[in-house]
C-alpha cells in the first residue's frame, strides 16, 4: 500500500500563503496530471521486483493521495473525475482523501494492508523516479522495522564527487558508474519514503493515524522499540512547489500521453484562425481568439480567455486567466491569484514574475495565419525578394568603395586586430555562414562580454550595456551610424542574407526557443527587420520583443512590409547619423 501525503510547504507560500502544488490541485485539468504522476512516480528499469511488486502492478486502488481538507479539493470516490485519460489502458479516478491534523490509515488501509510486506508513505511535494531494483537491494534481508528513504540527484550514475580533506584540499575524485545507495543521518523533515513492515505498522502510529510532524513520528518509533534504518538512494526528484520542478513535471508527463488528440469541447468558443501544436490539454469554457497559437506542451485550466494574437509556448495557465492580446508566455506558469481579469501575472517561484499586461502593436496589417513560410518558386520569397537583394547589395557596396579603404584605416588605427570581424551564424534552414562586419571592438571582447553579463540592460541571451569598455575608438560611431554593418551586403551577394530579415544569431541563442528557431530560420536573416525598428528596448520585455516580432514579420512578409521596414531603417540611419554631430 502507498499514500501520498501532501502538505502545504509555509517556504515556498506566495503572499497569499498558497503555495504551486496548492494552486495546482486546485486547477483542472492540471490537478489530473499531477495527481496521475506521482501516484505513479516509481518505475522499475528492470521489470518485476519481487519485494516491490505492487509498484509494478500499478493499481489505482493501491495508491492513496492525502490532501489537507482546507485545500477545497473533493475525495473521491467516484467524485474527483479525471478529465483526461491519462492512459489507454487505465482510466478509472483518482483515490483522493481529506485530512486535517493527522492523516487516519486503518480506516482506509485494513483490507489492503493484509496483502503487502510494506506500507509505503511518500512526500507528494516531490516527484521522484528511482529504480525499483536499487530499492529492492535496500529493502531485501533489511533487520529495520522502518526504513526512511530520501532520493538523492548527485548520487546517479556517470556523477564525479570532489572528496576533500580536512583542510579542504582536494583528496581526489569518485566516479559513479551504478546508482547506489548509501547510509544518512535522520532527516530533520519528512523524507520522500518511509518503508514501515505492515505487521509493526500499528506501533508506529499514534491513535492510527500519521501525525503530523515527522519528529513526533520518530518519537513514536523509538518509544515503540523499533529500529530504523536511513539511507539516500541515487534518483530524480523534482519539487512541485517551485516554477521550474512543477513545469518540468507537468511537461514530461504531458508528453508521455499516449493519446496526443485532444478536441476542444466547444468549437463556438475558438476561433477557426488559431493554431494548436503538439500535445495541449484542455479544461472546460476556454474562449480563444484569433490567430492565437497555442504549442504543446501546454496545460490550459477552466473559464481561460485567451485573446487575439497571443502565443503560449510549454506553458501551465491556470483557471480563470486573461491572456492579453498579442502577449507571448513561454516556459511560464500562470496563477490567477495574482492576477485579475485585466492584468493577469506570471509566478515561477516567489521571487520572479511578469506582468502579462499591455500590447504589442504595429502598424501594418496583420495576414497570413501560418508562422513558418514555405513559398512557390515565382513568387515574392521565392525569387523576386532574392533578385532585389542582389542589385540593392550591389548598388550599397558600389556606393561605399570609396569610403570603406577609409573606414578600414580607421579600425587599424584605433587598435590592433583585423579590419573585418567574422562570427558564425545561422541563415535559411540552419545553414551556418560567417557574417562580415567591420571590427568596433578590441580583440577578445567576446572573453570580456561573459564578466559583464551581469550587468547587460536587456534579457534574453543578447548582450547590451551603455559605454561599453570593449569598444575601440572608432566602435561607437560605426554602430551608432550602422556603417559597421556595411560588409554585411557581401553576405547578401553570396545569398547568406537577405536584406531585410530576422537578425542572424548563432545556434545557441536559437536553440532557447524552438518555435522561434523554426520560424526565423524558414527565411534568410536580413542587415535590417521588423525587430530592429520596432523594439521599444523596455526592461525584461525585448527578448519577448525579439521572438514577437520575428515570428510577426516571417507570418506577414510581403513587399509592402519589406519596403516600410527600408523606409522606417532609413530614417533611423539618419537620425542616428545626425546625433554624432
Amino acid at each position: 500500500m502507498k499514500l501520498i501525503i501532501i502538505r502545504e510547504s509555509k517556504n515556498a507560500a506566495d503572499g497569499n500563503g498558497k503555495g504551486l502544488l496548492r494552486f495546482a490541485l486546485s486547477s483542472k485539468p492540471l490537478a489530473d496530471v499531477i495527481l496521475d504522476g506521482i501516484s505513479r512516480n516509481l518505475r522499475s528499469k528492470h521489470g518485476t521486483v519481487p519485494h516491490l511488486q505492487f509498484f509494478t502492478k500499478r493499481r489505482r486502488d493501491d495508491v492513496i493521495c492525502a490532501v489537507p481538507e482546507e485545500w477545497g479539493i473533493e475525495p473521491t470516490s467516484p467524485n474527483f473525475k479525471m478529465y483526461c485519460k491519462m492512459d489507454t489502458h487505465n482510466s478509472s479516478a483518482h483515490k483522493v482523501v481529506n485530512y486535517t491534523e493527522n492523516v487516519p490509515i486503518f480506516s482506509m488501509f485494513q483490507r489492503e494492508l493484509k496483502r503487502e510486506a510494506w506500507f509505503v508513505v511518500s512526500d507528494g511535494r516531490f516527484a521522484t523516479q528511482v529504480d525499483n531494483e536499487l530499492l529492492d537491494r535496500v529493502l531485501a534481508g533489511t533487520q529495520a522495522d522502518v526504513v526512511v528513504v530520501n532520493v538523492k540527484p548527485g548520487l546517479l550514475a556517470c556523477h564525479e564527487k570532489v572528496r576533500l580533506t580536512n583542510q579542504n584540499k582536494v583528496a581526489g575524485f569518485r566516479r559513479l558508474y551504478s546508482d547506489p545507495a548509501e547510509p544518512a543521518p535522520i532527516p530533520v523533515d519528512w523524507p520522500n519514503y518511509i518503508f514501515v513492515k505492515t505487521n509493526v505498522l500499528e506501533r508506529a502510529l499514534i491513535n492510527r493515524a500519521i501525525p503530523e510532524r515527522f519528529s513526533t513520528f520518530l518519537e513514536k518509533c523509538w518509544s515503540s522499540a523499533l529500529t530504523l534504518k536511513t539511507v539516500n538512494v541515487a534518483g530524480e526528484a523534482l519539487d512541485l512547489e517551485t516554477g521550474p520542478g512543477l513545469l518540468n513535471f507537468c511537461m514530461t508527463k504531458l508528453l508521455k500521453i499516449h493519446n496526443p488528440k485532444f478536441k476542444f469541447r466547444n468549437s463556438d468558443m475558438m476561433s477557426q484562425d488559431s493554431r494548436f501544436i503538439g500535445k495541449v490539454l484542455l479544461g472546460e469554457n476556454i474562449r480563444i481568439g484569433p490567430k492565437v497559437i497555442v504549442m504543446g506542451p501546454t496545460i490550459i485550466g477552466d473559464n481561460v480567455i485567451i485573446e487575439r494574437g497571443a502565443v503560449i509556448n510549454s506553458s501551465i495557465i491556470g483557471s480563470d486567466v486573461l491572456i492579453s492580446a498579442d502577449q507571448i508566455i513561454q516556459h511560464r506558469i500562470i496563477k490567477a491569484p495574482e492576477c485579475d481579469k485585466k492584468n493577469p501575472t506570471q509566478t515561477e517561484d516567489s521571487n520572479s514574475k511578469l506582468v502579462c499586461s499591455g500590447k504589442l502593436d504595429l502598424n501594418y496589417p496583420q495576414k497570413a495565419d501560418n508562422v513558418f513560410r514555405d513559398c512557390r518558386r515565382f513568387s515574392y520569397l521565392g525569387s523576386i525578394k532574392r533578385i532585389a537583394d542582389f542589385f540593392a547589395a550591389l548598388i550599397v557596396l558600389i556606393l561605399f568603395a570609396p569610403v570603406m579603404p577609409f573606414i578600414a584605416l580607421a579600425i587599424k588605427m584605433s587598435s590592433p586586430g583585423k579590419v573585418f570581424y567574422k562570427d558564425r551564424r545561422q541563415g535559411l534552414h540552419g545553414k551556418e555562414f560567417n557574417c562580415l562586419k567591420f571590427r568596433t571592438m578590441t580583440v577578445g571582447a567576446n572573453k570580456i562580454q561573459e564578466k559583464l553579463r551581469i550587468i547587460s540592460e536587456v534579457d534574453g541571451p543578447q548582450f547590451k550595456m551603455e559605454d561599453d569598455p570593449r569598444l575601440n575608438a572608432v566602435g561607437n560611431f560605426l554602430r551608432e551610424t550602422y556603417i559597421d554593418e556595411i560588409p554585411q551586403f557581401f553576405n547578401v551577394l553570396l545569398g547568406q542574407m537577405s536584406v531585410i530579415g530576422p537578425r542572424p544569431s548563432p545556434e545557441s541563442e536559437n536553440t532557447l526557443c524552438p518555435f522561434w528557431r523554426d520560424a526565423r530560420l524558414s527565411v534568410r536573416p536580413g542587415i535590417t527587420g521588423l525587430w530592429q525598428v520596432c523594439r521599444t528596448r523596455q526592461p525584461m520585455k525585448d527578448f519577448q520583443e525579439w521572438i514577437y516580432y520575428d515570428t510577426r514579420y516571417v507570418r506577414d512578409l510581403s513587399l509592402k512590409m519589406d519596403l516600410w521596414i527600408c523606409w522606417k531603417t532609413v530614417v533611423k540611419m539618419v537620425e542616428n547619423f545626425i546625433k554624432q554631430f
